[in-house]
């Protein structure tokens, strides 16, 4: 059965981004590294970049390149809805706590689409052209979500609509926004991130790089915060339907 999300706007989505609430503070209860924020910025290690155009969800699944499935919003509809409270850590270590996800398990649209056994690796494609290379056994646990709403709203180009994929367990750069491709695959692919990305990149791990030990980019993920934050609500306000999809 389709389920209408409430008409209402996520408190992650119009509140004005405010540099005090980028501030990161050490709090009990983090991952290794992390640092609490008040505020749930659209980020990117490309801020400026603009956001796509909103558009119905098509989600294509494929293998070794090979389209086998393309996913409409009716589509995801057969699938059991998910909310969710989990915290969103980013690599550049701040932490959301408590932000509220609705959507549909990953691993059940994944084994509809290729079946019981997955493929080993997996990438994840943007509509906006970045993504992000998986073991698929990381995006095998129940929190993991294909994600249309949060907050109880549907997803807004800022934190990703029309579909997000939402890894609560991996860096935020893991969780790829306007998400229109996965393609699994057997050998591990090669990362549009360069050396950067982590193959796994598991915040209980503290997994933040791939070569580069973590007490070596802390404290330069932590400075780039407030102003990669700032420059990519700029980059947001430049990008093709802001004003017709609302701020």
């Amino acid at each position: 059965m389709s389920r209408t999300p409430p008409e209402r706007a996520s408190r992650h989505t119009h509140d004005p981004l405010r540099m005090r609430d980028l501030l990161p503070r050490k709090v009990a209860g983090l991952p290794p590294g992390q640092r609490e924020i008040r505020a749930f910025p659209r980020f990117s290690d490309k801020p400026l970049r603009w956001a796509p155009k909103p558009a119905p969800i098509e989600l294509t699944v494929a293998i070794e390149g090979r389209p086998i499935e393309v996913y409409a919003d009716a589509d995801l509809a057969r699938f059991a809805h998910v909310d969710q409270v989990t915290d969103f850590h980013c690599v550049t270590t701040w932490t959301r706590r408590g932000v509220q996800w609705g959507g549909i398990r990953f691993s059940e649209l994944a084994r509809a689409a290729v079946g019981p056994e997955l493929p080993r690796h997996l990438t994840a494609y943007a509509a906006d052209h970045p993504s992000a290379v998986f073991l698929t056994a990381d995006l095998d646990a129940e929190n993991v979500l294909l994600a249309t709403e949060l907050d109880g709203a549907p997803l807004d180009p800022r934190h990703g609509a029309p579909l997000r994929l939402v890894s609560p367990g991996q860096y935020g750069y893991k969780n790829v926004k306007h998400l229109v491709m996965i393609d699994f695959c057997e050998a591990e692919p090669p990362s549009t991130l360069g050396s950067k990305e982590h193959l796994r990149a598991r915040v209980v791990a503290e997994e933040r790089h791939a070569s580069l030990p973590n007490w070596a980019v802390r404290i330069p993920y932590r400075l780039s915060i407030g102003p990669t934050a700032l420059a990519a609500e700029r980059g947001l306000r430049r990008s093709p339907g802001h004003h017709e999809a609302g701020r």
